[in-house]
């Protein structure tokens, strides 16, 4: 299975919508620019038969150096989860 590149990405949607590749480009930096600043917000972004994108926070926890076996603190942490909806779901295993 092959990866797709930033690239390639960009020059299928640029051909599928009709647009430059840079049009393309600055599209999708805005669409992940309103994604991150609504996770930040502590909202959801959701694109129905897509998916969800939200905020997931982890708390601080107590974790153990691999390396010497220390303990060490983890602080709290925040990430952006993508949960696919169900429509993707059945298009992908149909």
């Amino acid at each position: 299975m092959a990866n797709m590149s930033k690239s390639d990405v960009l020059s299928a949607v640029a051909g599928s919508a009709g647009c430059t590749k840079a049009d393309a480009e600055a599209i999708i930096e805005a669409f992940f620019g309103c994604v991150e600043g609504a996770a930040k917000a502590g909202d959801a972004v959701a694109w129905p038969g897509v998916g969800k994108f939200s905020r997931s926070d982890r708390a601080a926890r107590m974790g153990r150096n691999p390396q010497t076996g220390a303990t060490i603190q983890i602080r709290a942490s925040s990430s952006v989860k993508f949960s696919a909806a169900k429509a993707l779901k059945d298009r992908m295993n149909g």
